[in-house]
């Protein structure tokens, strides 16, 4: 019941908090663009996240950070909850550009800001449409100093599940000549998929190592992508999934935030 509670607190405080700084984006959108309207976003995102902490007990640990470049990468996540869409361009250093279904432009307030940032919004029913966006707007983006990220599963899965694995991220890295970084996330044990009930616990991200792309195939370094993903979830999740796998290496973990 209290967990309950909180969770309609928490929906409470993203609407009450979105609808005035949307519209204050929406205002400064028409004399400024670029970096600064994007951090100016990603503030509301921490009032997001760290309301999530405050309101459900949502914390957060992060592993990995050394292994983020110094120069232009497609980032490719596991993709369970809004969480992460949320808390990525908290954590990174960068500017994020996340490639996402056009139909979250019409979300109300939030989907009417981020309509207004360097990211890449497709009609996923047009696929070669889509792809030359992709493929365009992706190069211009990291070319001003931007990452590009992507949830090659293409859709929220469920915790201890595995969707398929989409090769255009990484065919967007060959293309463009760049590396791509895996990342592991684990916030359906704290916000399920399509689930107003949120518990309180600690969501794990893990960022593994760059992975070179020249000279490689798009289903090739996808594969790597995919089987060191589905590696560490089954590392910082075990009990969500029926098979255990050994190990993977990895950092030392930072405390909870």
């Amino acid at each position: 019941m209290l967990s309950l509670l909180r969770s309609l607190l928490y929906a409470l405080w993203l609407t009450v908090t979105v609808i005035p700084w949307a519209l204050a984006v929406l205002l400064v959108s028409i004399f400024r663009r670029g970096n600064p309207l994007y951090w100016m976003c990603a503030g509301w995102l921490g009032v997001a996240i760290y309301g999530a902490r405050w309101i459900c007990g949502i914390r957060w640990r992060v592993q990995g950070m050394e292994h983020l470049p110094d120069g232009p990468a497609i980032l490719l996540s596991k993709h369970q909850s809004a969480w992460e869409t949320f808390a990525f361009p908290v954590l990174m250093p960068r500017p994020l550009s996340y490639v996402f279904k056009r139909e979250l432009l019409y979300v109300p307030f939030f989907g009417w800001a981020i309509g207004r940032l360097d990211m890449v919004h497709i009609d996923r029913s047009k696929r070669a449409e889509a792809w030359n966006k992709v493929a365009d707007q992706g190069r211009r983006f990291l070319d001003q100093g931007n990452w590009v990220i992507m949830f090659p599963e293409g859709t929220r899965i469920a915790r201890g599940q595995q969707g398929s694995y989409k090769s255009g991220g990484t065919r967007l890295a060959i293309t463009v000549g760049v590396p791509v970084v895996p990342i592991a996330v684990t916030s359906a044990r704290c916000w399920p998929k399509r689930m107003l009930l949120k518990r309180p616990g600690v969501v794990d991200v893990s960022i593994g190592r760059p992975i070179a792309t020249v000279g490689r195939t798009a289903d090739d370094v996808m594969r790597e992508v995919e089987t060191w993903i589905e590696t560490e979830m089954r590392r910082l999740d075990p009990e969500a999934y029926a098979q255990p796998v050994p190990p993977a290496a990895a950092a030392s973990v930072q405390p909870p935030r």
